[in-house]
């Protein structure tokens, strides 16, 4: 485990590290807040094992994990990245993942793919919410997790604070199984609490020594804490009464029950880091802790049709099924995608069925057929090292495949299969944009479609209604990204404009109308006169056409021309050029030519006479309402509330979630909500999330009314 020497770290930089068993791969995402330090402990973790030859810097821009122009530029992550590397003869893949909530996509890409996860958290910021957010989910499927507290050396570091806030809020199980050993803001070393030993790191690599009788007491009071707790854990049921009695326990007996109940995901050792300090024992922990992807249940596994299927397991010798985890384009490379192999063996050139399925409302329409592969490469950040095999629990990346998108199902082509997708939080964010010049607005449609099946997280819509191209973004940052992205890797400029919300009109009373359309010319003229009378309906009440016509006065055959006529003109709106909805009308009269009168004529008639109604009887801007279910933890319910009541919405009612959180409901108006995901964020410290649901439209107050009445 992780008390035990390493033996030396072995890899080097330009090789690609390959693993000939599945037991000796370990798939570790690292998890955490922006700023917690994961890329800078991916850097040191490269380093120690020789993959890099020195650790670069995120102030530097040049990390392994964050090259991206826009990574490099704000200094932070906003890609899932892969960093394999080897120790102790076993391949770790580590995932690193963006911090910030708007990348959420990427985030869950990593969850997808890992089979354990590291929480890093910083001794100088403590946990935030995203990360107790993050540590519930994977609770809920029982991944193995440890705590890493990095920047032990920082000047504002508390490493005892940000252990008890990671105990309680983090729940059971959550021990340290080194203490820091910190000396006028120094840190000198570690002390390992099974070991009882000193590893210092004073002159540069680590050494071991006894630590000195003034840290007894300290060891001894979370030895205890740290021993019971693997106890409780064992499945040997007789270590506890043997412990309450006094008998000591070898140290090798509880290495072994630790490192089960790590990877059982029922204990969840906490370790530290600082400059030069906590790589190999983070590595220990990685290949002697975490589990193989031999022990992580295999994702949900259907054939084309929905029928489970149940016999796959993670076998390189097995059938093909790879899961697609990231996609990047490139204008010059092409796509690649990062694939982890869930069963069987992956090689190049082989032929490939992909499928793809349940993300229509995205933009990702269902798909399946048949790809042949290109090569396969190992990524070290943005190194592309060649492969010759991707075999069960291994990532590697793929070239060449031009259909397949993030989230996809690679297998075999006589024996297709489908993984079920993984969970993906709604975007919320509206964004209207459109293409700076003709140029930009030829290549916008192939540029979006490739960010579309980059990112799951992303939704493309074209509103027909408000004839706006509508991007549905996770935040602000993720626009940002994103439109970074369409000028500096497609090559298209676009703008954002503001954003419409489509509106309805309707009438406000009751009257009646004339539509004369009577023209007389050299040849065929035009005769047509109607009468209708049009009345608003309740809410939701759509349209109705009632036919009071006697006597033969319009003929049988032009009555359905005037409801075509009126149909079209509701359409186009008659007054602020928006659809009219909840309207009755009534044709009950008019007159016709036995040679001028025309289909199209009492068309263009019923048209007028609906222009004509609304001159005579007011009418009404009506504007959607949705049902908000908004979560968020308790000490944020009392903003959230009164902010939605701010944005004329009417609160339902609230009811408490799980623990510390709660759901509440309220109606509000969607122009009201337009940046409702940036300002929720904001109110609940980026720990709340919401649904929306369209409930009906409501009339718009005269005042806002009058702002909007104007036709496009």
């Amino acid at each position: 485990m992780a008390e035990r020497n390493s033996g030396g770290a072995v890899g080097a930089a330009g090789r690609a590290p390959a693993a000939d068993r599945t037991d000796a791969i370990r798939n570790v995402v690292l998890v955490g807040h922006s700023g917690a330090g994961k890329t800078t402990l991916v850097e040191q973790l490269l380093a120690a094992t020789g993959t890099i030859q020195r650790p670069g810097r995120v102030e530097d821009g040049n990390t392994v994990s964050d090259f991206d122009e826009v990574e490099v530029r704000q200094q932070r992550s906003v890609n899932l990245a892969v960093a394999p590397l080897v120790h102790n003869d076993i391949k770790i893949n580590l995932l690193d993942t963006p911090g910030y909530a708007d990348f959420v996509g990427d985030l869950r890409a990593g969850l997808r793919a890992a089979d354990a996860a590291l929480f890093v958290v910083s001794a100088a910021d403590g946990v935030d919410g995203l990360t107790r957010m993050l540590w519930d989910e994977c609770a809920q499927v029982g991944m193995p997790r440890a705590v890493v507290i990095t920047k032990i050396d920082h000047q504002r570091a508390d490493f005892d604070e940000v252990l008890a806030t990671c105990q309680d809020v983090f729940g059971d199980g959550v021990a340290p199984l080194y203490l820091p050993v910190i000396t006028n803001g120094h840190v000198n070393g570690l002390i390992g609490l099974l070991t009882q030993k000193f590893y210092n790191y004073a002159t540069g690599s680590r050494t071991e020594k006894d630590p000195g009788a003034e840290y007894e007491s300290q060891i001894e009071e979370h030895r205890g804490v740290l021993i019971e707790g693997i106890i409780q854990e064992s499945e040997d049921e007789s270590l506890m009464e043997r412990y309450l009695e006094g008998e000591p326990i070898d140290t090798k007996v509880l290495i072994e029950d630790l490192e089960k109940a790590v990877a059982r995901g029922s204990f969840f050792p906490v370790l530290c880091s600082g400059l030069g300090v906590g790589a190999q024992e983070v590595l220990e922990l990685m290949t002697q802790g975490f589990p193989s992807p031999l022990e992580h249940p295999m994702p949900e596994i259907t054939d084309l049709s929905g029928k489970p299927v149940k016999t796959v397991a993670c076998d390189p010798s097995g059938p093909l099924v790879a899961e697609i985890v990231k996609t990047t384009s490139d204008p010059y490379v092409g796509r690649i995608s990062l694939v982890r192999v869930f069963s069987g063996t992956l090689r190049p050139d082989m032929t490939v069925h992909v499928s793809g399925h349940g993300l229509a409302e995205r933009g990702h329409e269902d798909h399946d057929l048949d790809e042949r592969i290109g090569t396969l490469t190992c990524p070290l950040g943005k190194q592309q090292r060649g492969a010759a095999k991707g075999s069960a629990g291994d990532i590697v990346a793929v070239a060449k495949l031009s259909r397949a998108e993030t989230g996809d199902t690679l297998s075999d082509v006589e024996h297709p299969l489908l993984m079920t997708a993984w969970s993906m939080p709604d975007p919320l964010l509206p964004v209207a944009i459109r293409a700076k010049s003709k140029a930009d607005d030829d290549k916008l449609s192939q540029a979006l479609g490739r960010l579309v099946a980059e990112d799951p997280t992303l939704r493309l819509e074209n509103n027909a209604e408000t004839r706006q191209l509508v991007l549905w973004c996770m935040g602000e940052a993720h626009t940002d990204v994103l439109l970074d992205r369409l000028s500096k890797r497609h090559g298209v400029e676009v703008e954002r404009i503001d954003l419409r919300v489509p509106l309805r009109e309707t009438f406000g009373g009751k009257c009646q109308a004339m539509g004369r359309n009577v023209k007389q010319t050299g040849g065929h003229g035009q005769y047509a006169i109607c009468h209708l009378e049009v009345e608003p309906l309740p809410s939701g009440g759509g349209f109705e056409f009632v036919d009071k016509i006697v006597g033969g006065v319009v003929p049988r055959q032009f009555i359905p021309s005037v409801e075509k006529g009126v149909r079209a003109q509701m359409e186009r709106g008659v007054v602020a050029g928006y659809p009219m909805v909840d309207v009755r009308v009534t044709l009950y009269d008019g007159k016709a030519h036995s040679v001028d009168s025309s289909d199209m004529a009492f068309q263009i008639a019923g048209q007028l006479a609906l222009k004509e109604a609304a001159a005579k009887v007011s009418t009404l801007l009506l504007e959607p309402v949705d049902e908000l279910s908004v979560l968020v933890a308790d000490d944020h319910v009392g903003a959230v509330m009164s902010d939605l009541s701010s944005r004329r919405g009417r609160v339902l009612g609230t009811e408490p979630v799980g623990t510390g959180r709660t759901l509440v409901k309220a109606e509000v108006p969607e122009l009201e909500i337009t940046r409702y995901a940036i300002d929720l964020r904001s109110m609940s410290h980026g720990t709340g999330t919401f649904q929306r649901t369209f409930l009906r439209y409501e009339p718009l107050p005269p005042n806002l009314a009058s702002k909007l009445a104007t036709v496009d």
